[in-house]
């Protein structure tokens, strides 16, 4: 997939642009920003400094996760809608054409950093090195037969013990986000269908029914063994301190800010870090991203700043104060890249997501 910035424009999806009106620029003050739980932390804290350091008040960022995010970003242009929407993952064809059908007509994507994604549990609970396809066994609504052939059961699987013999015996309990998060989304694409892809029957399947196969690989199960735990990761956290027997599914950076309390998992035998993470070597890593609604900017006091503030180096670069919380840098080139279109404000290309 190409993450790249392009100086295209939406116009294909839309008419013509709608502005904001005049009122708007006394009647919001301040940035409105919605969207990815994963982002929200590196969000706050660029709007924190932003607001101590410029004139213009703190954005206000409300946490709805990347799909709730991308819904309330496209519902229209004005200021009843949100300036930003963060993401944990691209935007989808299908949001690019809502927003295009609500009139927002130029849409600047802004790829933040990286980011991975870990299965953690307590410190007091059991070690856990899981392959993609052990992950995929233990989660999947439907997987292979246990005798044999190509076809297709209900996930029988009740412990981690049960799934491989050289896992722990404790029974699978995982608290994972909702179909909303992109961390639920990156995490679908990453593990679930990492490890279902690993049966060349499944594989094949894609070729002849992408619909089928996305079914197979993407589908969770719904029988309590994986508890939709909302957009709070903190949350997760905290259960996971109630429970030693219950693994969770979360961003990186909460694993990093919580390694008193969590330890996470080593998937295809490689621990979850930031070295590993930036150098591409753990399996389950994904870009982080924020989408700017070019209407906005010049209207909204504070947005180009704002912009500035974050794609600066001393918040995203390799030694900045978004790496102390955990986010992982891109490479210096790729920041350039970025750079020049969050300067240009070059509106995405939607042919390219």
């Amino acid at each position: 997939m190409n993450h790249r910035m392009t100086a295209l424009t939406l116009s294909a999806l839309a008419a013509a642009a709608v502005t904001l009106p005049s009122a708007a620029r006394s009647a919001r003050d301040y940035i409105s920003i919605v969207g990815s739980s994963t982002v929200y932390p590196f969000a706050t804290v660029v709007a924190e400094r932003f607001g101590k350091s410029t004139k213009f008040k703190t954005p206000k960022i409300e946490s709805t996760g990347s799909g709730g995010g991308f819904k309330l970003f496209c519902a229209g242009v004005g200021i009843n809608t949100p300036d930003i929407t963060n993401a944990s993952r691209r935007i989808k064809a299908s949001e690019i054409e809502r927003c295009a059908k609500n009139g927002i007509k130029d849409v600047v994507e802004v790829k933040i950093g990286y980011d991975g994604i870990v299965l953690a549990n307590a410190k007091a609970g059991p070690a856990f090195t899981l392959s993609r396809r052990e992950i995929f066994l233990a989660l999947a609504r439907k997987v292979p037969d246990q005798a044999g052939g190509e076809r297709l059961v209900a996930n029988p699987y009740r412990s981690w013990h049960e799934v491989n013999p050289a896992l722990p015996p404790e029974k699978i309990a995982v608290l994972g986000p909702p179909p909303t998060s992109g961390t639920r989304d990156a995490f679908a694409e990453l593990a679930m269908e990492g490890g279902c892809k690993t049966y060349p029957w499944i594989k094949a399947i894609k070729k002849q029914d992408k619909k089928r196969y996305k079914s197979i690989c993407h589908a969770i199960r719904e029988d309590g063994a994986y508890i939709e735990a909302g957009e709070n990761d903190n949350l997760i956290v905290q259960k996971l301190e109630a429970d030693p027997e219950a693994v969770g599914i979360f961003g990186f950076s909460f694993l990093d800010q919580n390694a008193d309390k969590i330890k996470g998992a080593r998937v295809e035998g490689v621990a979850p870090s930031f070295e590993r993470i930036a150098d591409g070597g753990y399996p389950l890593s994904r870009p982080l991203f924020f989408y700017v609604k070019k209407a906005h900017v010049g209207r909204i006091p504070g947005m180009k700043a704002y912009l500035a503030e974050f794609a600066n180096e001393h918040a995203w670069g390799d030694d900045g104060y978004l790496a102390d919380k955990g986010m992982i840098p891109m490479p210096r080139e790729e920041r350039k890249r970025v750079l020049r279109t969050v300067k240009s404000l070059s509106p995405m290309n939607p042919a390219a997501s």
